[in-house]
């Protein structure tokens, strides 16, 4: 078997997760698949490259050697894409490539991009990882990423991304069912959900971490499943579950959303970017904070214009924003 460029980029990504899970995940296959590529790799060098724990992959002696070889001709293959994108993107239209996590202000954030852009091109790619998406704007296949960061477990930033702080901590509510003892409080206290099974998507960059580093320090050791958000709305509802979510999210009938007392779980809402990476609409390659061209800071402005919409029309967060003095309180203010 002879090594080509994938397989090396397989084995960079698995060293960069931790995990063949996380792994194939980023890499858009399955792990199946990854563990049996990695096996075949090994098997052709001869020796392991990773030994198999019970909290992950950790490389090997020869495994450093391998990746310290692999990791410079990965990179230089990104940068040859990027290079060959950016010829193609001078002889095309205008066009927008936005990498997202989860948000309830991308479809305000969209629809004003269009009547601010006619005739560009608006493309959006959503990742539960901010990490992957973070990667497809430093390869050139993303102009721009609006991702979240777990507090307490900072993301893996490639060199040179110019990034924009939205918003710099956002408090993460609980969602519970209606009947659920805690739903009557406006506060829920995190001593309250002790007994209740944690519904925690693993493949969201940090948070089972976040989420584990809090129940810890409040002493608390409840039961926990691992999951995808969609399918923990249906076990939320039916009493099965509870689940950290956005303080943006909308109740429902059969579920509530709550504030945590002194939020002890919170994310930053960051925009990232690569220099010059939209030449249609002015978005620039100046270093934060330091003589930002006006694309740039259009985009980002109808990104806070469309964030603050949605906080404001969610009434559990309106009224956390009212008790706290955000600022966002008053930037809506003063737009007004």
């Amino acid at each position: 078997m002879e090594l080509e460029v994938r397989h090396l980029r397989a084995l960079c990504a698995i060293a960069d997760a931790g995990s063949l899970h996380k792994a194939a995940r980023q890499l858009g296959m399955s792990q199946p698949s990854l563990t049996t590529q990695l096996r075949r790799i090994e098997n052709s060098l001869g020796a392991e490259l990773f030994s198999r724990e019970r909290t992950g992959c950790r490389p090997t002696l020869l495994g450093h050697t391998v990746l310290s070889r692999a990791r410079p001709l990965v990179a230089g293959m990104a940068s040859l894409i990027t290079e060959a994108r950016a010829a193609a993107d001078r002889s095309a239209g205008p066009r927008l490539r936005i990498g997202a996590t989860a948000s309830r202000a991308l479809a305000g954030w969209l629809r004003r991009l269009r009547e601010r852009l006619p005739g560009t091109d608006i493309s959006l790619q959503m990742d539960v990882s901010a990490n992957a998406l973070l990667r497809e704007v430093a390869g050139g296949g993303l102009d721009v990423a609006f991702v979240h960061e777990v507090e307490g477990c900072p993301l893996r930033v490639p060199p040179d991304l110019e990034r924009r702080v939205l918003v710099e901590r956002e408090p993460q509510f609980i969602s519970l069912a209606r009947d659920h003892p805690a739903a009557g409080s406006q506060v829920v206290e995190l001593s309250d959900l002790a007994a209740d099974r944690w519904m925690i998507d693993p493949t969201v960059d940090g948070e089972w971490d976040g989420v584990r580093r809090v129940l810890g320090d409040a002493g608390l050791n409840p039961p926990v499943l691992h999951g995808d958000y969609l399918t923990a709305s249906s076990l939320i509802a039916g009493g099965e579950a509870i689940a950290p979510c956005q303080p943006t999210s909308v109740p429902r009938e059969d579920m509530v959303v709550r504030p945590l007392r002194d939020d002890p779980l919170g994310v930053r809402l960051l925009l990232f970017s690569r220099p010059g990476a939209y030449d249609g609409s002015g978005l620039t390659g100046a270093a934060e904070g330091a003589g930002e061209g006006p694309g740039g800071a259009e985009v980002y402005a109808d990104l806070r214009a469309a964030y603050r919409e949605a906080a404001l029309q969610a009434v559990g967060y309106r009224q956390w924003l009212t008790r706290n003095k955000s600022p966002l309180l008053q930037a809506s203010a003063s737009a007004a």
